[in-house]
């Protein structure tokens, strides 16, 4: 907004539309976890957007099928999810929404959502204005995607392609849909609607979070908030508010394998939990199969941003298939989850964490020895006096009374470690966390990405929201998403008045 990047907010604010909070997302800081704790009123149990279940012993990522609903499932039991009786659109859950539309968790089950567009003739004609207007829009694209292959027809390759299919496929069509649809339900009367815009998000991991190309994304999404806006204002008898939120950052990260000399974080894992355990130090272990070889050197070369936060795990899917299962080293009852810039390391013989003391003793000097590799800025574990960080080879106690250590002159300490305090409770959190951020090179992330989110920077960590001034939300600090649930959650109670706000 300072640098006039996205001006239909700005003048909103001006107006006295809309006024902002700072807000912090919690840890880690994610999309589900956002979701989750904002829409259910719980402290989630998701530490990241991959990770180990320990029970099913088996790997949970949202990208596979049915995933998401099995987690919302979990959190959402008992509870009323504040999007009751409204729709969503591109949510990691629903939040108890009726209609929802490309919401990852009901991905293969899509509801009634969007089709208030084709409840009467001026819609249809809408849609087809839209239909109209992608299309237009998508030639333009076509067009200036054909110009630039003239002009520089060696340098134009397979990722120029996937950037236009994501920028047509994201930036014009679904953002154009959600849209219309979400227009659709605000005229309809819907008591509630959450739209996730998700382009900024993919080009931020695709090419960083300052590329010209991730901010003119923002700028766009910006447009389509303002339409938003104007529709809300265009009717009083509804009374909605209007909140504009963001659940996690961006911060500019580096891939590991360019800090590592092209091991991956699962390598480095074992040849030093192998030499601190006293075996002779093994390398990594050899693929069984050539093909196993080319998909993952193909995942590491000319994956991006939304294929390798979406896609390359279909790489360890189809490995499955071919029985080439890359979980838990059979050798050492290790498996190393890499699921952005933060990395979990589960002991696969316990049914329960380990400490940090039985690892130690199991491999001592392991942690401290990670906290020192360059790609890698804090190592976490659990510990009878809570959760330890190890940074660069020192161990920090995480607790409001210790100084020094990572966060020693961050403003927002308190938080941050709050935040990893809760992390490290979670029972699906790895037995070692490895985060990336923060590390000596700066900001790294475990794959292939240049823009990463779940860690603890204040670009990831310290966000906003804006909402009405005529609304109060909860008193200040925000600190995670779950203190806003109560005040979402009023919004379906029964009101005394004969209109309720929405």
């Amino acid at each position: 907004m300072a640098a006039r990047g996205m001006p239909g907010l700005s003048r909103l604010v001006a107006a006295g539309r809309l006024r902002m909070r700072p807000l912090s997302v919690g840890l880690p800081s994610s999309t589900p976890a956002f979701q989750a704790a904002l829409m259910y009123g719980v402290r989630p149990d998701i530490p990241g957007f991959h990770w180990y279940d320990r029970r099913e012993r088996q790997d949970v990522y949202f990208p596979r099928p049915s995933v998401a609903d099995l987690v919302e499932e979990r959190h959402a039991r008992g509870r009323r999810g504040i999007m009751a009786g409204g729709a969503c659109y591109g949510c990691m859950f629903t939040g108890g929404a009726e209609d929802s539309l490309w919401t990852m968790a009901k991905l293969l089950r899509p509801t009634r959502a969007g089709l208030a567009i084709l409840r009467v003739p001026l819609s249809a004609v809408l849609l087809g204005w839209i239909a109209l207007k992608c299309c237009a829009l998508t030639t333009v694209e076509l067009t200036r995607a054909g110009l630039r292959l003239v002009a520089d027809p060696v340098g134009r390759g397979p990722r120029a392609l996937r950037w236009l299919l994501l920028k047509i496929g994201l930036s014009i069509w679904a953002r154009e849909l959600f849209t219309l649809a979400a227009s659709a339900d605000l005229y309809r009367g819907a008591p509630a609607v959450y739209v996730n815009y998700l382009e900024y998000d993919v080009f931020a991991h695709t090419f960083g979070p300052a590329h010209p190309l991730a901010v003119r994304a923002l700028r766009r999404v910006d447009r389509s908030i303002v339409q938003l806006a104007r529709i809300c204002r265009r009717l009083p008898e509804w009374r909605y508010d209007l909140y504009v939120l963001s659940d996690h950052g961006q911060a500019a990260t580096r891939p590991f394998a360019r800090v590592s000399g092209g091991a991956s974080v699962r390598d480095v894992v074992l040849a030093v939990l192998g030499e601190r355990s006293g075996a002779a130090a093994r390398g990594p272990a050899r693929d069984p199969a050539r093909l196993r070889t080319q998909l993952a050197s193909y995942r590491w070369a000319r994956s991006h941003g939304l294929l390798q936060r979406f896609l390359a795990y279909l790489e360890r899917d189809f490995s499955r298939w071919l029985r080439l299962h890359d979980g838990p080293d059979s050798r050492s009852g290790v498996h190393v989850v890499a699921a952005g810039p933060n990395a979990f390391v589960y002991f696969t013989d316990s049914a329960e964490p380990l400490a940090a003391e039985e690892i130690e003793r199991r491999h001592p000097g392991a942690a401290a020895a990670l906290s020192c590799h360059p790609g890698i800025g804090l190592v976490l574990a659990r510990s009878a006096d809570g959760p330890v960080c190890w940074h660069r080879g020192e161990r920090v106690v995480l607790d409001a009374a210790s100084r020094g250590g990572p966060f020693a002159d961050r403003e927002d300490r308190e938080v941050v470690v709050t935040g990893l305090r809760e992390l490290m409770d979670m029972p699906s959190a790895g037995d070692l966390v490895l985060y990336g951020i923060g590390a000596a090179v700066g900001d790294v992330s475990f794959l292939d990405e240049r823009g990463a989110h779940a860690g603890p920077s204040p670009a990831e960590l310290q966000t906003f929201i804006f909402h009405p001034p005529s609304v109060a939300l909860p008193a200040p600090p925000l600190t995670h998403p779950v203190q806003l649930y109560p005040h979402f959650a009023a919004y379906g109670e029964p009101a005394a008045g004969p209109a309720t706000p929405r």
